[in-house]
């Protein structure tokens, strides 16, 4: 399983960023039942790349991520490389179609 970050601040979350070049940050809600079913299936999806460092935000606990990423509803997922967000998925997530993105960005950022 991926080890998470728990991120407490939109400090540490851009720290995180700058920290990492590969990061995959998830914003979740305690109230969420979508976010708690999801969040094991992430740590298995991402155990499988392992440049990637992955971020856990609570937004009820940072409310400032929502205007800091755009966030509109929870769960959102971004996977940001440079600083830069290059995939963002949210709400209802097919692992599947996830998982041929992740595979293509990740080989590209490897060559």
């Amino acid at each position: 399983m991926k080890e998470v970050k728990e991120l407490a601040s939109i400090r540490e979350a851009e720290d995180f960023l700058e920290e990492n070049e590969l990061s995959f940050l998830y914003v979740s809600r305690p109230d969420c039942s979508t976010c708690h079913a999801l969040l094991p299936k992430l740590k298995e999806l991402l155990s499988r790349y392992p440049l990637i460092r992955f971020g856990h935000i609570d937004a009820s606990k940072v409310e400032e991520v929502a205007g800091k990423f755009l966030i509109l509803s929870a769960p959102t997922m971004l996977l940001i490389i440079g600083q830069k967000e290059y995939l963002r998925e949210d709400r209802f997530v097919r692992f599947d179609v996830l998982k041929e993105k992740l595979d293509h960005i990740y080989r590209m950022f490897n060559e």
